[in-house]
């Protein structure tokens, strides 16, 4: 896939279209919880998007980008704004790490003692300090990757003992909600959850809120917001080759 100029200029407008409307509510967000704007991150999600429509996001000021895919991100970043700094966000396996170690500011999605430990031994391979978010599965459902609630303390304090890598925070993917109370219910828990661990380590990312609901993890205290539809359309997904 090649920055090639091959979106339309409706296209890019419509992105930087969406950008100013989800910039605004992201303020009348922040002003109804009495937040800074400034204390929350909008990151690009870009699964499926293409770098032309990327770098449009980064030009008008969006500086972070997430990727979910190892091989679809590798076959990006080179198309990439160089000002952007790129998160993995999506489930990583173990013997992929090796592959991105390098390419990433931060691997949002460590859920597992075992992951952590390949996330160290790539980093310190590599003479980095990786920054780290640990994934938790605030709703408990079985199609969900991420650590049980109750199981966050003991892997925090072991990947704190861990050289090569760092944990700033944490991340979660609620499980869909009815209603705006529901929504809010579920991120005050992780809300509550966070501050309960930065009691223990130095924490200072909560990342929550996605395209259907980020305002409400705003409200509840999200200092990063993961946004790909909404800012960019519905995702196109490639045809299956038959």
């Amino acid at each position: 896939m090649a920055d090639n100029g091959i979106c339309t200029e409706e296209q890019i407008n419509a992105v930087l279209t969406r950008l100013a409307e989800i910039r605004g509510r992201i303020e009348a967000a922040c002003r109804a919880a009495g937040r800074s704007p400034e204390s929350v991150t909008l990151m690009a999600v870009t699964k499926t998007v293409d770098p032309v429509l990327i770098n449009t996001a980064a030009d008008a000021g969006v500086t972070v980008l997430g990727e979910n895919r190892v091989q679809e991100f590798l076959s990006k970043r080179e198309f990439y704004r160089p000002q952007a700094e790129v998160q993995f966000i999506g489930h990583l396996q173990t013997n992929k790490v090796k592959q991105i170690i390098d390419k990433v500011t931060m691997i949002q999605s460590v859920d597992s003692l075992h992951l952590a430990e390949a996330v160290s031994r790539a980093a310190e391979a590599k003479g980095i300090v990786m920054p780290v978010l640990l994934e938790v599965n605030i709703g408990g459902e079985a199609s969900k990757s991420g650590v049980s609630p109750d199981a966050l303390p003991a892997l925090l304090r072991a990947v704190q003992t861990l050289p090569g890598i760092r944990p700033d925070g944490l991340m979660t993917i609620p499980p869909p909600a009815s209603d705006e109370a529901e929504q809010n219910a579920v991120f005050a828990r992780m809300k509550q959850l966070y501050d309960r661990m930065a009691q223990e380590a130095p924490l200072h990312v909560l990342s929550m809120g996605m395209s259907g609901d980020y305002e409400a993890a705003v409200r509840n205290g999200a200092t990063l917001v993961r946004i790909g539809s909404a800012l960019f359309g519905p995702r196109v997904y490639p045809q299956a080759a038959v």
